[in-house]
């Protein structure tokens, strides 16, 4: 059963270690951007420019990141408010990507791989459901023309 979220209303992440991410929920309009986006970038030609996994999930993060905690400076300065710029360093992280991947892409590519998995509907004629009428014993009569 796939659940709405009728709310949109931000959520907290935790990553681990001190740092939570509040973000935006993924929405059809937000993942149009993030695919032409990443398009622009090529990371969907055959020999991808950017690394695509890295390309999404900057991408994702710039659109879905609001807020955080445990996040500061080279100098230990707590950074307040998530830019474009301190969004992308903090996923060029190697332990951060692969959180926030884990923590909010993946739920996403789950729900697609599930639709691409479903089993045919098993109504009609079809290779993977059942005979549902018997052919007929005589063919059908033509209409009378007007």
């Amino acid at each position: 059963m796939l659940k709405l979220n009728l709310t949109h209303a931000p959520r907290w992440l935790d990553l681990g270690r001190g740092l939570r991410l509040q973000v935006l929920p993924p929405v059809s309009t937000l993942a149009a951007q993030v695919w032409r986006e990443m398009a622009e970038a090529g990371a969907f030609d055959e020999t991808p420019a950017v690394d695509p996994g890295v390309a999404e999930a900057k991408a994702w993060a710039r659109r879905v990141v609001i807020g955080w905690e445990g996040v500061g400076d080279a100098d230990g300065n707590p950074i307040d408010a998530p830019s474009p710029e301190t969004i992308d360093a903090l996923i060029d992280v190697p332990w951060v990507y692969l959180a926030f991947r884990a923590g909010f892409l993946a739920p996403l590519h789950a729900l697609e791989q599930e639709k691409n998995a479903s089993a045919p509907s098993p109504s009609g004629n079809s290779a993977a459901a059942p005979t549902t009428a018997a052919p007929a014993a005589n063919p059908a009569t033509t209409a009378r023309g007007s």
